[in-house]
């Protein structure tokens, strides 16, 4: 009786163990936003610097890497004023009713807000009618929000 007692607190501790890895390993991801590029220095700098493993915020499961402890500091005070546009998805989609992965590299800040796009081509599409583009993306935007990419 006293080994099947034994057994079962072992059982039991293991699987208190086991499940306390899986939550740490759920809570520690290494989603990487923006493609690793440091969103200050997108208003900050001529062009966007690639952020490092050093200089790390987390915000909605995101981690965020930046170029200084300045930049990084910067970020965790106003978090808003840096995040891009819709999600970070390419700023032409989303004024279409989609969302495409954009390309870090073809931005634009406008009104202090950075906008991403998917690539260049498509770029030379959105600046023919920034705001016109902007006004439409900011309609379409709450709809397609929590919708996946495949399904739009």
């Amino acid at each position: 009786m006293n080994s099947i007692k034994s057994t079962l607190v072992l059982i039991t501790s293991l699987i208190i163990i086991a499940a306390s890895a899986i939550a740490t390993a759920v809570e520690s991801n290494s989603v990487v936003g923006v493609g690793g590029y440091d969103l200050v220095s997108y208003q900050t700098s001529k062009k966007p610097l690639q952020g490092n493993g050093n200089h790390v915020v987390q915000h909605n499961g995101v981690n965020y890497l930046f170029s200084s402890k300045e930049n990084a500091k910067k970020f965790k005070a106003d978090k808003e004023k840096y995040l891009p546009a819709y999600g970070g998805f390419c700023a032409y989609g989303a004024s279409v009713g989609k969302k495409f992965i954009a390309d870090p590299t073809v931005w634009e800040v406008v009104d202090g807000q950075l906008y991403l796009n998917l690539d260049n081509s498509i770029k030379t599409i959105w600046v023919k009618d920034i705001p016109g583009n902007i006004e439409k993306a900011n309609k379409n935007w709450p709809k397609i929000k929590d919708v996946a990419a495949a399904n739009l």
